[in-house]
């Protein structure tokens, strides 16, 4: 065994008396341990809140989606469509047009966000698991029909039990002055509601989705005009060379993004305060850890006959060094060692039983997510193991100066 390893672990284990300096070091693995459960659990509750939010958008997003570079809508023809559609990779592309609206049921009046979406739209299963009631259809026996997010629902009363009641949506008409608001200023659609879903998102609220021939008639749509394209990939397929081919056929008119590029904002967002609460978590731990330094002050002065005799036989000021630094990290690896399994069984019992739940009566999971990633379990360590060398140095230095004076 290394003789710095050994005598530190000696010193460590040593049961010859009970002093200060021995509380002062539990007291100092509970302060790494806590902050390292504590920085563990909440990197995983971020990382489990990104992942909830990534199954969320999977209810309203492709996994691909061409939008215009700029503007609303964007032509493409239809020579072009079909040869996109026909790229190996490509199970489905939905065409959609989209734009807010006024929207009126019964007495009840309030602004939408219209999305038409053409017959293949079904086909992604995007809605299946988000259907709260009703059932998911957009077009029978050539009557349209409408599905409305749960918040449009509740500001309007919409009930899809009732079909006889319709769901009217109105658009300005185009170069008309609104001065009077006169029927013959706005284009009307009238369409019955057929199922209401829900997307825990504040972004999706206020979604109507109807068939694309509603849509691109209300909202005043050339006949190849395009909002934007909804792509469907293959089980299997690679995202990235899909979106490469994509592209590369769409020309420079087109963006081709996948659905994390969509919602980069928010993740972006996620990610910083994340940063943020590791390098707060990482302070916490830093001055929990201060007692570290004491702790191994308070053995330089304790155990300074000890160096006075190893110098005598030879040991040098670097070994004496190494033995106070592999206390510190003996100290600190315990205690963070311990933090850790801890923090690895909270993650456990709120990924089995939900103990801290979420407060939301509605949603797809009830408790905060959890989802513990190997990268922050090395994140974690390398903050203890730079603490540990931060808290030690200057104790470790001071009993290697005692044994060359």
């Amino acid at each position: 065994m290394n003789l710095s390893a050994f005598i530190a672990r000696r010193y460590f284990f040593s049961r010859k008396k009970r002093s200060f300096i021995s509380y002062l070091s539990v007291l100092s693995m509970l302060g790494v341990g806590v902050g390292t459960m504590a920085l563990v659990v909440v990197l995983s509750v971020f990382n489990g809140m990104e992942e909830l939010n990534r199954q969320l958008f999977k209810s309203v997003d492709a996994d691909l989606t061409l939008s215009p570079v700029q503007g609303k809508r964007q032509t493409m023809t239809p020579a072009l469509l079909t040869k996109l559609r026909q790229l190996a990779d490509v199970q489905v592309i939905t065409a959609v047009a989209t734009d807010n609206a006024l929207a009126r049921y019964v007495d009840g009046q309030t602004v939408v966000r219209v999305k038409g979406v053409d017959s293949t739209f079904q086909q992604q299963h995007r809605l299946d698991t988000a259907m709260v009631e009703g059932r998911q259809i957009l077009q029978r026996n050539g009557v349209n029909y409408a599905l409305v997010a749960d918040g449009v629902r509740n500001s309007l009363g919409i009930s899809p039990e009732d079909p006889l009641t319709t769901l009217e949506l109105l658009f300005p008409e185009r170069n008309r002055r609104l001065s009077s608001l006169t029927p013959e200023s706005f284009r009307q659609q009238q369409v019955s509601v057929s199922g209401v879903f829900f997307v825990p998102s504040p972004n999706y609220t206020d979604l109507v989705i109807v068939p694309f021939n509603i849509a691109s008639e209300l909202l005043g749509y050339g006949p190849d005009d395009y909002a934007s394209l909804e792509v469907k990939l293959k089980p299997g397929s690679d995202e990235h060379e899909v979106q490469t081919a994509l592209q590369q056929q769409a020309g420079a008119n087109w963006q081709v993004q996948t659905r994390d590029e969509i919602n980069r904002g928010l993740y972006r967002a996620i990610r910083i305060e994340k940063l943020f609460v590791t390098i707060t978590l990482a302070f916490i731990i830093l001055v929990a850890s201060i007692n570290i330094f004491f702790s191994l002050s308070m053995l330089v002065l304790e155990k300074k006959a000890d160096i006075g005799v190893m110098r005598s036989m030879g040991a040098t000021p670097a070994l004496i060094r190494r033995i106070f630094m592999t206390e510190g990290t003996i100290i600190a690896l315990t205690g963070a060692g311990v933090g850790l399994l801890l923090g690895l069984f909270l993650c456990y019992l709120q990924q089995r039983f939900g103990l801290v739940e979420l407060g939301t009566s509605a949603g797809l999971v009830n408790a905060y997510p959890v989802s513990v990633q190997t990268n922050d379990i090395i994140i974690t360590g390398g903050i203890v193991i730079v603490v540990t060398v931060l808290t030690s140095w200057f104790p470790a230095q001071r009993a290697a100066n005692e044994g060359a004076n």
